[in-house]
């Protein structure tokens, strides 16, 4: 299947996501142009977009639906790195798109929020990890959680392009983000069984570009 093929089946299947196929659409040419520069994800989100948070860098940091081997080149490398280990290496690692989710890092979050602020912990990281030429992906239903809305401000800040995901009205994120997908329901669960196929969606369309 092409890109093009997956964002069309996405289409089919979730026919209420008509309305945001375009956005869905800008939201990849966006992360595709970041990893075709070097570039890496950084994604954030409260409850279950935590959980959607951390799903969406596993689903680009191994193969999803591809097995992704590494590059003979690669695979020489690791052999000659380690003669013992580089074969089995070189067998079992998968290609990855960079990814980090903001949601995790218990350590450096609780102590930037015991010593500073914990609404800002996911800013403080995009403030550490962020770099002109990466992508910030915010998940919020409401388009309004206010420590994904402080992360956003900073990665505009440091020029780093910026995608929401949200729900309703898209809220603040929505009137903010270079690139808003906004789902057309308004119950939080039902954002929420929306947000997890358009992000398959993006995901299988950046593996079938970077790993033919």
């Amino acid at each position: 299947m092409s890109e093009m093929d997956y964002l069309e089946l996405l289409i089919r299947r979730y026919p209420a996501l008509s309305p945001v196929r375009d956005s869905i659409l800008a939201a990849y040419e966006t992360m595709k142009e970041c990893y075709e520069n070097g570039g890496t994800l950084l994604v954030a989100g409260n409850g279950g977009s935590c959980a959607d948070s951390e799903h969406i860098v596993g689903e680009l940091m191994k193969g999803f639906v591809k097995p992704r081997r590494v590059s003979e080149e690669f695979a020489r490398a690791l052999a000659q790195a380690d003669p013992e280990r580089g074969p089995e290496l070189a067998a079992k690692l998968q290609g990855g798109l960079p990814a980090i989710a903001l949601t995790g890092h218990n350590g450096l979050t609780t102590a930037f929020a015991n010593d500073v602020d914990s609404s800002m912990a996911f800013a403080q990281q995009l403030n550490g990890y962020g770099r002109k030429g990466d992508v910030f992906l915010g998940i919020s239903t409401s388009g309004n959680s206010a420590n994904v809305m402080y992360a956003m401000a900073v990665a505009k800040a440091k020029g780093i392009r910026t995608i929401a995901l949200t729900g309703r009205d898209g809220g603040a994120m929505g009137r903010s983000a270079d690139v808003a997908v906004i789902v057309p329901e308004t119950e939080t669960y039902m954002i929420q069984e929306l947000h997890l196929p358009v992000y398959h969606a993006l995901c299988l369309m950046l593996e079938e570009h970077f790993f033919k």
